[in-house]
């Protein structure tokens, strides 16, 4: 009979815990708080951001370009949550429904105008123009004290910037 013999392994972050995981890809030791599950196995926190770094391939324009797009668009999407206002009861149900639409155009404009360059601060920044576009009519609404004008862009401010950023994202909540 062998005898098998077995080295103890330390984590290379905590020497002090003792580990039997290593990173899939460096094949270093990590202890269970320092391992980042994914689908091809454990990794390290180092590991796990070089990965990430090869998709943000936004350049320093797109954030620009990303922005100005949004907001120019959300603007105009802004100024016609306004026309709705005057719907009455219906209104409640266009905006329902156009809010996430005009979400998705904005979403799909700016993909086209940054050619599908992606960054986690890209899309921060483009759901920052979506709000910064609404936000002229916005205070315009507030000044005469129009208060249906200042709920449907409440409305649509609340669904289309969470629709632009998780279209840009890629973030699915369903499969």
């Amino acid at each position: 009979m062998t005898e098998v013999t077995t080295e103890t392994l330390y984590c290379y972050v905590h020497p002090t815990r003792e580990t039997t995981l290593r990173c899939a890809t460096c094949e270093r030791p990590i202890c269970v708080s320092c391992a980042i599950r994914t689908p091809t196995g454990y990794r390290c926190k180092e590991c796990v951001k070089g990965q990430q770094k090869i998709f943000n391939t936004a350049e320093w324009y797109d954030y620009v370009i990303g922005f100005v797009v949004a907001a120019v668009l959300s603007g105009i999407a802004s100024f016609l949550v306004t026309l709705i206002g005057g719907f009455g009861i219906f209104g409640w149900f266009i905006i329902s429904a156009g809010a996430p639409t005009a979400g998705v155009f904005i979403a799909e404009a700016v993909r086209f105008v940054v050619r599908r360059r992606r960054a986690r601060a890209l899309f921060l920044t483009v759901a920052a123009g979506v709000v910064l576009g609404a936000l002229p009519t916005l205070l315009s609404q507030l000044v005469f004290f129009d208060l249906f004008g200042v709920i449907f862009q409440a409305i649509y401010l609340f669904i289309a910037v969470p629709v632009v950023y998780t279209r840009l994202s890629g973030i699915q909540l369903f499969r």
